[in-house]
């Protein structure tokens, strides 16, 4: 792969030697869906797929960006003195805007680079490509220019970037979830105050399986930002009574006996979805500790009918492919992950049921919905890397 990355390199850009390679993952979230920014606990880890990066510093202050997956648009240029959102630059937004987020903070990067991007990730699939590029983006400036910054305000930093450059209203999960990645351990986070712990993901006898429903979904332009403005209503008419600061802070017990203040019933759901998956989130961890995986898969299997019942963010594709892989022998548990509206399901199968159970589901998605989904078996990988 790195000697694939810096021939494209030398290609466009004439190699002298100082480039380097890079690499950030992608992520999937076990449990924990849609509390990142209700104040609640998430569950992801960084998986061994992501984003590549080949990087070099230039002596102007011309970006000159390529993407080795959108071949056809071909090197991207602009200037690190006036980095504005484009609709036209396309999948460079999400670089510049990291770019754009440093500067705004205070980091000095006085000139350009030439910089080759390629991800593994499936673009739209939900594991997070956005966040992968823009964490990517983060540690290469970190290094290139010397900056001093963790990965964590990297994540922070990535975030900010989504939010105020590109108009993505997104919760700090992703981007934290690949900047902290560890081997073999998922990430216990408190979204609220971002205190976080490592929990050994031990699937001895089990793989993570993706599954991709290859339907495309934009984050920006989906109903993401209204989900996330019914909560804060929710929340808002919560307060008229309750002292919280986010819905991540209530028991199931205290939302049940106070939620009538809400008095709308879509806002009502979405709020206890909310409220539930936290509780759920934190049970899974418990569960995990325990070696308990019966009581863990129970607890995705509730969190998916939840995103599907209250939150209302699947869709048939999402819904078939879940429906489809719960069916199979050896699947213990199977639901929606990321955003929602198409991307991808994440399920846990019997290491030797997994060859059967892709090629059933696959082949009843394909005849329900016109089209093939795609799957990864796959690892939980480190964060981001010099390779």
């Amino acid at each position: 792969m790195k000697e694939k990355l810096l021939e494209k390199f030398d290609e466009l850009f004439k190699s002298d030697g100082t480039e380097k390679v890079y690499f950030a993952p992608g992520r999937v979230n076990l449990i924990g869906e849609h509390t990142d920014y209700n104040g609640g606990h998430v569950f992801p880890c960084a998986l061994t797929i992501g984003t590549y990066g080949v990087a070099r510093r230039r002596n102007d202050n011309k970006l000159m960006l390529y993407s080795m997956n959108f071949d056809g648009l071909g090197v991207i240029q602009c200037s690190v003195e006036s980095l504005k959102y484009k609709k036209e630059d396309d999948w460079t937004n999400y670089p510049k805007g990291v770019i754009w987020a440093l500067k705004e903070k205070g980091y000095t990067i006085d000139n350009g680079m030439d910089i080759l991007f390629y991800g593994n990730i499936p673009n739209g699939s939900g594991l997070s490509s956005s966040a992968s590029i823009e964490v990517l983006t983060g540690f290469i400036c970190k290094d290139l220019y010397g900056l001093d910054i963790d990965n964590i305000n990297i994540a922070l930093t990535s975030q900010y970037s989504e939010n105020n450059f590109n108009g993505v209203n997104c919760g700090i999960m992703d981007q934290f979830a690949i900047a902290m990645g560890k081997e073999n351990r998922a990430i216990f986070l408190d979204t609220a105050t971002l205190e976080y712990t490592y929990a050994p993901i031990n699937l001895a006898g089990y793989k993570i399986v993706i599954l991709n429903t290859n339907k495309k979904r934009g984050l920006g332009d989906s109903k993401y930002n209204e989900r996330r403005s019914e909560c804060e209503e929710a929340l808002r008419r919560l307060k008229t009574k309750l002292p919280i600061n986010s819905l991540g802070e209530l028991t199931e017990e205290e939302f049940e006996k106070n939620r009538y203040l809400i008095g709308d019933e879509v806002m009502e759901k979405r709020a206890k979805h909310a409220v539930y998956e936290n509780r759920r989130t934190i049970m899974a961890v418990e569960a995990l500790k325990n070696n308990d995986i019966e009581t863990f898969a129970n607890l995705i299997n509730q969190s998916g009918d939840s995103l599907r019942e209250d939150y209302e963010v699947t869709g048939v594709e999402l819904d078939t492919l879940v429906e489809e892989a719960r069916k199979q022998q050896g699947v213990i548990c199977a639901r929606m992950t990321g955003a929602g509206f198409g991307g991808c399901a994440v399920s846990i199968i019997k290491t030797e049921a997994v060859e059967s159970a892709i090629e059933n589901v696959g082949k009843a998605y394909k005849e329900k919905i016109g089209y093939n989904a795609d799957f990864y078996v796959v690892d939980i990988g480190n964060g981001p890397a010099i390779l």
